[in-house]
């Protein structure tokens, strides 16, 4: 009798953390040298807010960009990725936090983004004290406002 009960805890188990996995999004943001609302040099969508282990594919609409996190913009322990220019990168985000990223070669013309995971902000703070180029903060504060606090 033991062992059938212990066969199928086993089971359930798998099973659920079969569609735990199932259950991560993949989330798309494209790389442009032109937004839909006019603004050039872009992620679109340049805020996301994602949950816990979704993945997002960074994909180079347009030549010469990349996606690559921006030091200090980052929870602490979670893992900075750094695209190659014009390829597609898929980056997992299994930290909670706030996450700022940039085109290099456009950072200085404001091609900066911000990803949500989950709930938690108290990156925030370390954040906004990121001093960054004049247009990128510009865009930063944008994004920063579309911050879902709870």
């Amino acid at each position: 009798m033991f062992k059938h009960l212990a066969i199928a805890a086993t089971v359930a188990f798998l099973a659920c953390g079969v569609s735990l996995t199932a259950q991560a999004a993949d989330h798309e943001v494209k790389m442009l040298n032109k937004g839909s609302d006019g603004q050039t040099h872009v992620f679109e969508p340049a805020f996301l807010k994602i949950a816990p282990n979704d993945t997002v594919t960074f994909t180079p609409v347009s030549k010469g960009h990349d996606s690559q996190s921006i030091d200090g913009m980052i929870p602490d322990g979670a893992q900075p990725w750094k695209g190659k220019i014009s390829q597609k990168i898929t980056v997992q985000f299994t930290k909670p936090g706030l996450y700022g990223y940039e085109c290099m070669p456009h950072y200085a013309l404001g091609m900066v983004g911000l990803i949500q995971v989950g709930d938690d902000t108290s990156n925030l703070q370390a954040i906004k004290d990121k001093r960054l180029p004049p247009r990128a903060e510009t865009r930063m504060q944008g994004l920063l406002k579309q911050v879902q606090a709870k």
